[in-house]
């Protein structure tokens, strides 16, 4: 294996981009932080200056990749949000659910990482107030913000607000998961966006006709909903 010379965040960024690689070829589960080093030219030990194991690695490869999610959620709310919108308040949750079901289809190993199991809880050792840090923006937070902007501009009841993110997020997920795994087809790649917006439309169209039970709804979270939270209360 050829040696070569890295500087600090050089090398720990080109484990991460040989660790991905490696998730497309292989799946999430598949190498090991040795193959990893072996891709970049530097030894194993050279490698656990950065990371302390081969889960550590893949952590700080999920939060890489649910950055660039994020940023590429934002980018295409942007986009949407132009003149040619014309009022159309749901545009730009449509934007978000067609980027997330066309990143899941276009790259799904890489998918399974980012949502798939092992991702750490809030209070577990392996979760801190880094890891959202280097998760910025946040998909959850990006989608979590046009929600509540489509409740300012009158596209969204507010009494249907709390927990609309959890209910965006499961269909807009359960489509690209269907996708994914075979279990539904379109015959033509186009079409994935198009279903996309139909089922956001169709969420957000329930959503704002729904019948609010006097309980309310059940509150979901998750374990970035949950760190949010903590860093909240820290303040």
């Amino acid at each position: 294996m050829a040696r070569r010379n890295y500087h600090h965040g050089e090398l720990r960024a080109a484990l991460l981009d040989a660790a991905e690689a490696l998730v497309r070829e292989r799946g999430a589960d598949g190498w090991s932080l040795r193959e990893a080093s072996a891709r970049v030219g530097v030894s194993s030990s050279a490698a656990y200056h950065h990371f302390a194991s081969r889960d550590a690695l893949v952590r700080a490869l999920r939060r890489r990749v649910l950055g660039e999610l994020g940023e590429r959620l934002s980018q295409e709310v942007g986009r949407a949000a132009g003149p040619e919108a014309d009022g159309d308040h749901q545009r730009r949750l449509v934007a978000v659910g067609r980027t997330y079901v066309q990143w899941a289809v276009d790259d799904p190993s890489v998918a399974r990482l980012a949502f798939g199991a092992g991702a750490p809880a809030a209070g577990d050792p392996a979760s801190d107030s880094t890891s959202d840090a280097a998760t910025a923006p946040h998909p959850h937070d990006v989608l979590d913000a046009e929600l509540d902007l489509l409740v300012e501009v009158g596209g969204l009841p507010a009494a249907a607000r709390p927990g609309a993110d959890f209910v965006v997020w499961a269909a807009v997920h359960g489509l690209a998961t269907l996708l994914v795994d075979g279990l539904a087809r379109l015959d033509d790649p186009r079409a994935v966006a198009r279903e996309a917006e139909r089922v956001v439309r169709a969420v957000l169209t329930g959503l704002t006709h729904e019948a609010v039970p006097s309980q309310g709804w059940p509150t979901p979270h998750s374990a970035h909903t949950e760190r949010r939270t903590e860093r909240g209360a820290g303040k």
